[in-house]
């Protein structure tokens, strides 16, 4: 079964390809999703699969069921894109302005469109059942997990298991790791409430820039004294508003960031000291600020047994050189909800051009990654799926 897995995504390769180009040119951005859902519920409805539209609003759920009764195996992609200028000089540059794939869900899409017509060709000699779940808006949260667990993508499903390309590791690296993996991501706000003036004349105003740059600094402090440094944690200011004349002493400022976090109880103190230096900066100041903490995507934890599967399998992948045990990173992805109630696992499929002289990293306008990762992390999903069905040995 391996082998005929193999030998049919090798065949389907070019059509992966061509998919993932199609998308690439046409993204569509976290909960506005509507062409992409229906390419994908298209394409399962013509291979005659089980298909449900509109899962958790935008999502896609499409079921395959083998000729035996066995597991139920449920294998997620997103196809949600970024709003991000595509910047690549290629034939499959993005159509849409403002918006492109510059995470690879494009791939994880085609990886999983071509998985399911190779496994739809094999259904006669497959025990169990195989879900496909295509999620949306995966790159802003809530999420589309959320509503698509709650809508029931996860019914009757054993095992769950999913993969991200990877286009800072190599091509033919597979990464794992049991437990936490990928972090919790959540999202804060502060304004700042000062009082504006003429900029020839501070000591009429309170000067919410200055006050701003000195919250920015007091927060800097955070994670390396209030944190312990055994404990994982990251606090990053992404954006900083106070738009004036250069002559004027700005009234407001604006201030978005990030927490990661892998421990609960270390998340909770984040948002809680947060507040404090909020407080202590503002009260030194002599204004008021509102602060509001959004939490994301909880960190993806990885189950043991499902996560040595993975490991165990990837290494006899075709294309797969190396399997390694991965370090937890800071990034997040709401996968984790479907961890929490399923078991299974979340890995990383390397996906850099070993020709490239840069990689550029995921969410940056030149984004790009190897095509043939998409076949790699199809054969390790096919791979892994025929573990769980039993059909791993069967010819």
């Amino acid at each position: 079964m391996k082998e005929l897995l193999n030998k049919g995504l090798d065949a389907i390769y070019s059509e992966m390809v061509d998919m993932r180009r199609y998308l690439h040119q046409y993204p569509e951005l976290s909960f506005q999703e509507e062409k992409t859902p229906a390419y994908i519920a298209e394409f399962h409805k013509n291979l005659g699969h089980e298909v449900k539209t509109g899962v958790g609003e935008r999502g896609v759920v499409a079921i395959l069921r083998g000729s035996k009764p066995g597991k139920t195996i449920a294998l997620r992609a997103d196809f949600d894109g970024l709003p991000i200028q595509d910047e690549k000089e290629v034939p499959y540059k993005s159509k849409v302005d403002g918006a492109m794939h510059a995470c690879g869900h494009d791939g994880h899409t085609a990886s999983l469109l071509g998985l399911a017509k190779v496994f739809n060709s094999m259904k006669e000699q497959l025990s169990g059942t195989v879900v496909f779940i295509h999620q949306h808006a995966e790159e802003y949260a809530p999420g589309g997990a959320i509503a698509m667990i709650q809508d029931g993508c996860l019914d009757g499903v054993d095992y769950v298991f999913g993969t991200h390309l990877w286009a800072t590791e190599p091509l033919g690296k597979i990464q794992y790791r049991k437990g936490p993996i990928m972090a919790a991501a959540d999202r804060f706000e502060v304004e700042i409430h000062g009082q504006g003036g003429h900029g020839a004349m501070p000591h009429l105003t309170k000067d919410a820039v200055v006050i701003g740059a000195q919250l920015v600094t007091n927060l800097q402090q955070l994670v390396s004294r209030r944190v312990d440094p055994l404990k994982a944690a990251v606090l990053s200011i992404g954006s900083f508003q106070a738009q004036n004349a250069f002559n004027v002493i700005a009234d407001s400022a604006k201030l978005i960031g990030t927490v990661r976090t892998f421990d609960e109880d270390i998340r909770t103190k984040m948002e809680q000291e947060i507040k404090r230096i909020i407080d202590g900066t503002t009260l030194a100041a002599d204004v008021s600020a509102t602060y509001h903490y959004f939490r994301g995507y909880p960190a993806v934890v990885n189950h043991d047994e499902e996560t040595e599967v993975v490991a165990t399998v990837a290494n006899k992948v075709p294309g797969v050189y190396e399997a390694e045990n991965m370090d937890p990173q800071m990034g997040g992805e709401d996968f984790a909800y479907y961890l929490q109630h399923v078991k299974g696992s979340f890995f990383f499929t390397g996906a850099r051009n070993p020709e490239w002289n840069v990689a550029y990293p995921h969410h940056h306008p030149k984004f790009d990654f190897d095509e043939r990762a998409m076949l790699i992390a199809a054969k390790t999903l096919g791979h892994i799926t025929l573990h769980y069905l039993g059909n791993e040995d069967k010819e």
